[in-house]
C-alpha cells in the first residue's frame, strides 16, 4: 500500500465502467466539472453532489474509482473501492468514500477503516461522505448555474465589483445597483463561484446575504 501513491493513477482509468440500463436501482452519469474542463463519471446522486462540491473547491484533478484493493480482517478477506480520489487546490490529495449516513452498515465500517489505513499509508486525507447541511447544496446549485464562461458585452460585473468597493453590501442590494439588475444576478453568482466576491455560505445564500471583494491573491 505504500507503494501506492507513486502509482500514476490520475492518468489511469477508472475500476469499473459507468453503464446504464434499465431498471436499475442507482443513478449513473457524467458530471462535468469547470475546475477540470472534463466530466467525471458518477454512480449516485450522492456521488455526483460531492463532484459538485469538489468543482466548488476548485479542485486540480479527480479520479473516480481510484483503485480496487483487498484486505484481511478477523472474519476473512474483503475487497473495496474508493468512490473519488481528488487533488485539491493547495495540491493536498483527499480518498472519499461516500455513502447516505442512514445506509452506512456494518461492512461498509469495516470498508472505510480499510480505506482509513489506506489513505494514511500515502499520506493522504480521509473522508466518508454521509449527507450535507441543508442549506448547503442548495446554495452550490445556485451558484453553479452561473459557473461557466460567462460574456460581459454590458460591463456588468465591473458594475458589481465597483458596487462592493466601499466593503461589504447586501446582495440584493448590490444588484439593484447596477444598470441591469436582472442580469447583473447572474453576473453576481458567477462572480461568487470564481472567488471574486466573497460571502458567508454558512447560511443560506438570499439578498440580504452580505457579499464583499476577494482580494486577487486570495481567490481566483
Amino acid at each position: 500500500m505504500r507503494d501506492l501513491a507513486a502509482v500514476p493513477m490520475l492518468s489511469s482509468q477508472p475500476v469499473r465502467r459507468f453503464t446504464w440500463r434499465a431498471r436499475q436501482r442507482h443513478r449513473p452519469g457524467l458530471q462535468f466539472m469547470v475546475s477540470t474542463g472534463r466530466h467525471h463519471g458518477f454512480e449516485s446522486l450522492e456521488e455526483q453532489r460531492l463532484l459538485l462540491v469538489l468543482d466548488f473547491l476548485q479542485v486540480q484533478e479527480v479520479l473516480p474509482q481510484p483503485f480496487r484493493m483487498e484486505f484481511a480482517h478477523d472474519q476473512g478477506r474483503s475487497e473495496h473501492t474508493p468512490d473519488f480520489l481528488a487533488v485539491m487546490a493547495d495540491g493536498s490529495r483527499w480518498l472519499f468514500d461516500v455513502r447516505p449516513g442512514c445506509l452506512v452498515k456494518e461492512a461498509d465500517a469495516l470498508k472505510f477503516a480499510a480505506s482509513v489505513e489506506a489513505a494514511f499509508s500515502c499520506g493522504w486525507r480521509y473522508a466518508v461522505v454521509t449527507g450535507w447541511l441543508r442549506h448547503v447544496l442548495s446554495v452550490l446549485d445556485a451558484l453553479s448555474a452561473q459557473r461557466r464562461r460567462l460574456d460581459d458585452p454590458l460591463g456588468l460585473q465591473a458594475e458589481v465589483m465597483a458596487g462592493t468597493a466601499a466593503g461589504p453590501v447586501a446582495f440584493g442590494e448590490l444588484v439593484r445597483r447596477t444598470s441591469l439588475p436582472a442580469v447583473a444576478r447572474a453576473h453576481a453568482l458567477h462572480l461568487l463561484w470564481h472567488r471574486r466576491l466573497g460571502a458567508d455560505l454558512g447560511r443560506p445564500l438570499d439578498d440580504d446575504s452580505m457579499v464583499w471583494p476577494v482580494d486577487e491573491g486570495a481567490g481566483s
